[in-house]
C-alpha cells in the first residue's frame, strides 16, 4: 500500500490536531503537530522574557534559535508524541492561554518559520505523515497528495477551547478565549510570511456543526480513496 502526505491547515481550535492524531493512528502514519513546535519556541521566548505584554525582543529570539532543540517523544500511555524543548517535556505548559496569547506573534517571525519549516520538511521526507498547522499545504508540503483546510465559526471554536481549558483546570473566561481566537485569526491571516490561507487544491472542511465521528469518517474516506487509487 502506497504512503501519502496529508497536510491539514486551518484556523486555531478547529480540531486539526485531534483529526490528525486519529488519521495517523488509523493509517499507522507519523503525526507531526507543527503548532506545538511554534508553541515551544514561544514558551522559550517567554521564559527568557523576550516576549511579554509590553515588548517583543525579536532579534534576541532569532539569535537564540540555534539553542532551541525541539523533539517529539512518543508517550505510549497517552498514545501520541509529546513536545520536548531542550530535553524537557513541555506538552502541558505549551497549551496554556499564556502561550496562546503570544504564539501567533512568534510564528510571524520569518526566521522562526524558516527554521521550523526546514525541520518539518525533514520529518515528512519519507511520506506516510500527517502534519497539521497553518502553512503545511502552502509552504511545507505544497505537493501533498491530500490537503485539507479546517474552519469553523469563531464562536463555536471559542466554546470548544473554553471547555477544553476548564477541563484542564485553567481559570478562564469565555470572552477572553473568544478574543484570543479572533486576534490569532487576524495575525495568522495577515502576516507577511506564509499567511494562513487555503492551499490550492485543498478540500475545505467546515466543522461548525459536524460531529467528530462524522468528520473523521469523511476525511478517512478521502485519504483511503487517494491511497488506493
Amino acid at each position: 500500500m502506497k504512503k501519502i502526505t496529508i497536510a491539514i491547515d486551518g484556523f486555531s481550535s478547529t480540531g486539526k490536531s485531534t483529526i490528525a492524531k486519529q488519521l495517523a493512528r488509523e493509517l499507522e502514519y507519523i503525526y507531526v503537530d507543527t503548532g506545538a513546535m511554534y508553541r515551544a519556541v514561544t514558551l522559550y521566548a517567554m521564559r527568557k522574557n523576550y516576549i511579554n505584554t509590553d515588548n517583543f525582543f525579536v532579534n534576541q529570539l532569532v539569535e537564540d534559535l540555534d539553542k532551541i532543540e525541539l523533539t517529539f517523544v512518543y508517550n505510549e500511555k497517552e498514545g501520541y508524541a509529546e513536545m520536548y524543548l531542550n530535553g524537557e517535556n513541555v506538552e502541558k505548559e505549551i497549551r496554556t492561554m499564556e502561550v496562546s496569547d503570544f504564539v501567533s506573534k512568534v510564528a510571524a517571525v520569518p526566521e522562526v518559520r524558516y527554521q521550523l519549516v526546514k525541520q518539518q520538511q525533514k520529518m515528512g521526507k519519507g511520506k506516510g505523515v500527517v502534519m497539521d498547522g497553518r502553512d503545511i499545504g502552502t509552504v511545507v508540503f505544497p505537493k501533498a497528495e491530500l490537503k485539507l483546510f479546517m474552519t469553523a465559526s469563531p464562536e463555536k471554536r471559542a466554546i470548544r477551547r473554553y471547555k477544553e481549558l476548564l477541563d484542564k483546570g485553567e481559570k478562564v473566561k469565555y470572552e477572553e478565549v473568544l478574543r484570543n481566537i479572533q486576534n490569532r485569526d487576524y495575525i495568522d491571516s495577515h502576516r507577511e510570511d506564509s499567511p494562513l490561507k487555503k492551499a490550492e487544491g485543498a478540500i475545505p472542511i467546515d466543522n461548525s456543526d459536524m460531529g467528530l465521528k462524522e468528520q473523521f469518517e469523511r476525511i478517512l474516506s478521502l485519504a483511503k480513496r487517494i491511497i488506493n487509487a
